[in-house]
């Protein structure tokens, strides 16, 4: 399962002429920025929904994080994150990490849409009860307002049980799961056919039709 989820996973990108690494890098790089404009230092980062821990050697560079700790409800993605990068990160199924504030920056990829509704709000509590204090929480979904991203979705098994989250929607998870919500940017535009237009991006940020977007948001002390 493991296997085939990366090869469809690398199918599904592969229509923007790019590779999931050169999106993991570019999200984690839009995240570094914002929380050097916060500054925000991310000592230790979680990685909520790490697959097979792809993201975590990126988070650990961009973010110059002393300690990256990657979980996941799937035992198998775990194992293999943990075989792939164990020596960046450290990895455990979801039910093993401890509900302790300890982390200066939480990061998510793409999981709320799997989270069915009804399961969404303990998947955001879980969050806030490992994130410290004025730590921060950077969420990132595709964008249902993309026509490319949904097309996309619609034709990929892994997405086949998705409940996708519109922007609207995600602020609001999160602003009801007691977090103070800082911004919602759109990245993501252009494939790298047009790789000369993004140069525009930075001046597209808060137009909705980016092929994903972040929602960052905050603790309260």
């Amino acid at each position: 399962m493991v296997d085939s989820y990366d090869e469809e996973l690398q199918r599904r990108v592969a229509v923007s002429g790019e590779t999931p690494d050169f999106y993991a890098a570019e999200r984690v790089k839009f995240l570094a920025a914002r929380l050097q404009a916060l500054g925000i230092t991310s000592r230790t980062v979680l990685d909520f929904g790490c697959g097979m821990g792809a993201t975590v050697p990126h988070l650990a560079r961009a973010l110059a994080a002393e300690s990256v700790v990657g979980v996941d409800e799937s035992h198998e993605s775990v194992k293999r994150a943990a075989q792939d990068h164990g020596s960046i990160g450290r990895f455990l199924p979801l039910d093993e990490l401890p509900a302790t504030p300890t982390f200066d920056v939480i990061y998510c990829n793409g999981v709320f849409h799997h989270i069915q509704p009804p399961r969404r709000p303990d998947a955001l509590a879980y969050v806030r009860a490992r994130l410290r204090p004025g730590g921060i929480f950077a969420v990132w979904e595709n964008n249902p307002w993309n026509p490319v991203m949904t097309i996309t979705m619609n034709r990929s098994f892994i997405d086949r049980n998705a409940v996708k989250v519109p922007p609207p929607e995600a602020r609001r998870l999160v602003h009801s799961a007691g977090f103070e919500v800082l911004r919602t940017d759109f990245l993501f535009y252009f494939p790298r056919a047009l790789a000369p237009l993004r140069a525009l991006e930075p001046a597209l940020r808060k137009f909705p039709l980016g092929a994903q977007y972040q929602v960052l948001s905050r603790k309260p002390v």
